[in-house]
């Protein structure tokens, strides 16, 4: 009946439908079939039926087993090849394959509406395809980070991603993720905002400039390492002093960033921001251990960073989780995971291989009632 009643109101405006596609948690039988493309008057091949999948990634196959691709090409008078599928079925085996599973802590502002950060968990979810492990993303808001809470929000990830994001809100925060993981040597990316929160970290505690900030958030600070570009200060409309859309990066021969990108000596990058790294402190931070493996081909712009002797402490002031594909996740993510899963393998080699099992009388001694040890 929805159906029907939906088919009814679109040719009220003067639409027929020439495909009904239904969703559904079964297979539909012949006769149900049938029966929708007679009261939508369509073909019964056009009644598609869109099963619940195990995955986003198997719903392609599913729409390919119902021959929707074949329809869609009749109806519109296109002769096509067969679909040359064997490298999405290869994808969709991995997702069935994948077992273990990393733990990446994604510290946001807007962490409430988890679409805000859709590219970017897509992103993660790719480049964990390809290592053939599930990410479990940790929503962690900025806002709840503090010296306190730190370790319980941040320990026993294996891997720490600060993303962008605009306003002052909740920026301590995401300093202290970038904090966390120098120094606890967990894996970091930073996209954006995160590169500048990586910055304002290093700057506070390594290069010894306790004051630093970024002149977005604190105009008054002492040490601007996050600055607007002098030829930027006198235009008054915002949107023109945003660098939007793609830009090149020559990247340092040796570092990790270049060879996460396959040795390749430029890249180009979407960008979305105003402010950037102040070039009057590039020294002081490369002297202090800070690499920066990415720069404008003028070098006066920096779009990557990273630590040299952290298993992966990377950021990028770009977003480059506009560009990741299912099956060609992009370098970045890639090489995070990749420094994430070796994280977890280390983490889990460190715990006890060979105890002896417990009898169901120790374990109810160690946990209380049968009904605590379910709950547990």
């Amino acid at each position: 009946k929805p159906a029907q009643h939906s088919v009814r109101e679109l040719r009220s405006i003067g639409i027929q439908p020439d495909v009904v596609v239904l969703r559904a948690d079964r297979d539909l039988d012949d006769s149900l079939r049938r029966k929708v493309a007679m009261q939508c008057d369509v073909e019964v091949e056009a009644v598609i039926a869109a099963v619940d999948q195990t995955s986003l990634y198997e719903v392609p196959l599913a729409m390919r087993e119902e021959r929707l691709d074949e329809v869609v090409a009749r109806r519109l008078a296109l002769d096509l090849p067969a679909p040359r599928s064997g490298e999405w079925e290869a994808l969709v085996r991995r997702v069935r394959a994948a077992r273990d599973t990393v733990t990446v802590a994604l510290v946001g502002k807007y962490v409430e509406l988890p679409d805000a950060y859709l590219s970017v968990v897509e992103s993660l979810r790719h480049a964990g395809l390809k290592h053939g492990v599930k990410v479990d993303i940790r929503w962690v808001s900025s806002d709840d980070l503090s010296e306190d809470t730190v370790d319980g929000l941040l320990g026993r990830c294996d891997g720490v991603l600060v993303p962008g994001g605009f306003g002052v809100r909740g920026v301590e925060g995401k300093i202290l993720a970038a904090r966390h993981a120098r120094e606890h040597e967990v894996p970091f990316l930073g996209l954006c905002l995160g590169l500048q929160s990586a910055v304002i970290e290093f700057a506070r505690n390594v290069v010894g400039l306790p004051y630093a900030h970024s002149s977005e958030f604190e105009p008054n600070t002492p040490d601007p390492v996050i600055d607007l570009m002098h030829d930027q200060r006198d235009v008054e409309e915002k949107g023109g002093t945003m660098r939007l859309g793609a830009y090149p990066a020559k990247l340092l021969a040796g570092s990790r960033t270049r060879a996460a990108y396959g040795d390749e000596p430029v890249v180009y990058e979407r960008h979305r921001h105003r402010f950037e790294f102040n070039n009057r402190y590039r020294a002081r931070f490369e002297e202090a251990g800070l690499v920066f493996s990415g720069v404008s081909p003028d070098d006066r712009l920096v779009e990557f960073i990273e630590i040299a002797d952290h298993p992966w402490y990377v950021a990028t002031q770009a977003h480059p989780e506009f560009k990741s594909r299912p099956n060609r996740p992009h370098p970045l993510f890639d090489g995070f995971i990749a420094a994430a899963e070796q994280r977890r393998r280390e983490t889990q080699g460190r715990l006890p291989v060979e105890l002896d099992e417990p009898t169901r009388a120790e374990v109810e001694a160690a946990l209380g009632s049968e009904a605590a040890m379910q709950d547990r």
